[in-house]
């Protein structure tokens, strides 16, 4: 007979497990619809400013999504201006990668002792197992595809959450008991205040990092200093992960392109002194600690939103930490999870206070 005090976390345990499986199988359902509704939260203010402003309903929607399309469309071809320029040197890219492997073939033949003839037997073999699971380009047209219904996708998600937000606002209500009602209207508002300070200060941090970035590049001579500081602010998105594989393609670039052992510690050293920045003082300032998550479990909740939806979960998971913590505070029998997944009583505040409690006494 199972004990009383097992009862509770059995159930727990048993309903996290469900929880996570079926996230994992939906994941092509329900990614779509959680990016859209993060981005909904965020573009809120935007539309409520439209509609005071004698904007219909479907035509203050229509215009957010419009906005977030041009500042897309904007960054795109940023990126592609620089990839222009980054084209030219392709063939000097080619002839440095086959420089590289024949140095890496003669290293492992004067000291693993393996000849050059087995290596490309290894090789050969390789690109044949790979080659067998389906054609490349196949799988590219495939990625392709499903990448462009991904994104019309959210795109459509996006205009009708926009569209429909005081309706779904309102069957929430309608589904909370009548004492609850004023608990359910402070989660909803807190949700929604929390994505957009944290979202609208990640964007910020984003633009500063490009600054800084194409700054220090610049200075220590990379090729497309833009472009890979434009990709190091992006790839902020993905927090912990982003910013260090962004360096990491950087120096793979440098030395590609023929940079020595001292242009690569100077990248490294830029990318040190900005992670400083941002860390210390971009981050403090700008993000702050809206979002008010415990390093453990911010950590822990990205590990684990990748593993049930891959790079999408990385950048879902701190929104989707927040509003769960927001609920647990809200609902007493989670209370204590709340405090558990949550900072202390550590509030961000304004920016503006930030940045005179830094000149203050």
């Amino acid at each position: 007979m199972q004990s009383p005090s097992l009862t509770k976390p059995v159930h727990l345990l048993l309903f996290l497990v469900l929880l996570f499986t079926g996230l994992y199988f939906a994941k092509t359902v329900l990614v779509p619809v959680a990016i859209a509704g993060v981005l909904a939260m965020l573009l809120t203010p935007l539309a409520d400013f439209l509609q005071r402003k004698k904007c219909r309903k479907a035509v203050a929607a229509l215009l957010c999504v419009l906005t977030l399309l041009g500042f897309l469309a904007v960054i795109i071809g940023l990126l592609k201006w620089q990839l222009s320029d980054l084209s030219t040197d392709l063939d000097k890219i080619g002839d440095r990668l086959s420089d590289i492997s024949r140095e890496i073939k003669r290293y492992i033949n004067q000291n693993l002792g393996v000849s050059y003839k087995k290596q490309e037997e290894i090789i050969d073999g390789q690109s044949a197992m790979a080659g067998a699971g389906g054609s490349q380009v196949g799988t590219i047209a495939a990625f392709l595809f499903d990448a462009t219904v991904n994104f019309v996708l959210v795109v459509v998600y996006l205009f009708l959450f926009l569209l429909s937000r005081d309706h779904l606002e309102g069957f929430v209500l309608r589904v909370v008991a009548g004492e609850d009602k004023k608990e359910a209207t402070a989660i909803i508002s807190g949700a929604v205040k929390m994505t957009q300070q944290y979202l609208t200060g990640l964007a910020v941090m984003i633009v500063m990092l490009w600054v800084l970035y194409g700054i220090g590049f610049s200075i220590v001579g990379v090729k497309n200093a833009l472009f890979f500081a434009v990709l190091c602010g992006l790839l902020e998105i993905i927090p912990f992960a982003g910013n260090l594989a962004g360096t990491m393609l950087t120096v793979m670039m440098v030395m590609i392109q023929g940079g020595d052992i001292v242009m690569i510690f100077s990248v490294l050293a830029v990318y040190a002194v900005v992670q400083f920045a941002q860390t210390y003082i971009i981050e403090p300032l700008v993000v702050g600690s809206e979002v008010n998550l415990n390093p453990l479990f911010t950590i822990l909740s990205i590990v684990i939103w990748e593993a049930v939806w891959g790079i999408a979960g990385m950048f879902l998971a701190i929104p989707m930490m927040g509003v769960l913590k927001i609920v647990c505070d809200h609902v007493t029998p989670l209370k204590p999870y709340g405090y558990l997944i949550g900072n202390g009583d550590k509030k961000g505040g304004k920016l503006a206070e930030r940045i005179k409690s830094l000149f203050g006494r």
